[in-house]
């Protein structure tokens, strides 16, 4: 008995130190964000601290999405545009090449309840719903977080028939799962529709809310250590009044004349009643497994009432163009993504009138030029405060 009582206080006293160290790690993420919301590195997209602290700063807009939160470095992307927090707020940008809806949506997720009411943006790149490559799996095992889908898969914000939805997607990346056989029984037993499998996980779940709890105490330790070695001072908050109709009007200034414009549509006109591809371009389109992942991505921003702006780089059309796909068979794209966002009531902006718009997008990639992301700025400016957003 008084080892017993001796092992009780010793452990006691080690939850309590632990707990204190966490207190004081969550302190430091959250007093220190101004200075970690703007950037993007590998533990805040791998980590959920830093996301979080961000969602629950007030006057911090996240933005979900991939390489072109990256690339090209242009002091136009908006990280950099919001860094002083011209207009009041700043955009805390997570993400990475090869990101899809897929492991954006366990990230949002594993958020649950810090993102109730909070407003957030997703970039959506057109190529999530436009290819088949499995290389696309590349992606999404890049950027694959077992913490984000630990929490995901045992956290509570979600309904179990979306966790089941999520966990079918999940096993078709077996090689994600390899480093813990724990988290893919989970997913096997949640996937299927049996009610045994069901009592089976639900008999997990106290193991798996305990795995949690050690990665999420592991992660605000390496916040901890990350924020006092490798964060600099926050920038200095620099208010001033954006004129946004001078910003768009000087980034048109190389728009074509309307004489070119005219003799692009007679070169184009036997491309608009149908380009000999589109066939395959509107099969490809369908086929793509990117809608479910992006349904899924809706639902679950819908679950845990998040307040969303969606925001669709568009299609590089003169690339399709010259590949034969024509502007009306790329119009199917928009009008899926369209109906898909007014199915949960979300604000999207589609930007398609910037299709065919060679300035908008940089080497005809899905990365935005300093155009396209002066129109990308614009709209989350208007949507973080109350205003429609523009397109």
């Amino acid at each position: 008995m008084p080892h017993l009582f001796a092992g009780l206080i010793a452990f006691g006293l080690f939850a309590a130190v632990l707990l204190g160290a966490a207190i004081a790690a969550v302190h430091l993420e959250r007093t220190t964000i101004l200075a970690t919301a703007p950037e993007l590195f590998p533990l805040k997209k791998q980590g959920l601290a830093f996301q979080r602290a961000a969602a629950q700063a007030p006057n911090v807009l996240p933005l979900y999405g991939s390489s072109e939160l990256m690339i090209p470095p242009v002091p136009e992307r908006a990280s950099v545009f919001f860094r002083t927090a011209p207009t009041g707020f700043q955009v805390s940008p997570v993400g990475a090449g090869g990101a899809n809806s897929l492991s954006m949506l366990q990230k949002i997720a594993a958020l649950g309840s810090d993102l109730r009411a909070k407003k957030l943006a997703i970039s959506i790149s057109p190529g999530w719903c436009l290819n088949t490559n499995p290389m696309w799996r590349e992606g999404y095992k890049g950027n694959f977080s077992l913490m984000a889908a630990s929490q995901t898969i045992f956290g509570t914000a979600l309904d179990f028939d979306l966790k089941r939805d999520i966990a079918s997607r999940m096993l078709m990346y077996p090689s994600t799962l390899e480093k813990s056989p724990f988290l893919e029984f989970a997913l096997e037993r949640l996937a299927s529709r049996r009610w045994l499998d069901r009592v089976v996980f639900c008999a997990l779940w106290p193991l798996g809310k305990a795995q949690t709890v050690i990665m999420d105490l592991q992660d605000h330790f390496a916040a901890f250590n990350h924020i006092r070695h490798k964060i600099k001072s926050a920038p200095q908050r620099r208010p001033k009044a954006i004129d946004w109709s001078r910003l768009v009007a000087s980034v048109d200034e190389n728009k074509t004349s309307d004489r070119d414009k005219l003799t692009r549509a007679i070169t184009l006109n036997e491309q608009v009643r149908g380009g000999p591809r589109d066939v395959a371009f509107q099969k490809r389109m369908n086929d793509s497994p990117g809608w479910i992942d992006l349904e899924l991505l809706l639902r679950t921003l819908a679950n845990i009432h998040a307040r969303p702006l969606l925001l669709s780089m568009p299609i590089a059309g003169e690339v399709y163009d010259r590949k034969g796909v024509s502007p009306a068979a790329r119009e199917d794209y928009y009008v899926k993504l369209r109906a898909l966002a007014q199915r949960y009531d979300f604000p999207l902006l589609d930007f398609k009138g910037h299709d065919e718009d060679s300035g908008f997008l940089y080497r005809h990639q899905s990365h935005l030029t300093a155009k396209g992301w002066i129109y990308y700025d614009r709209a989350l400016d208007d949507f973080f405060h109350g205003r429609v957003p523009r397109s």
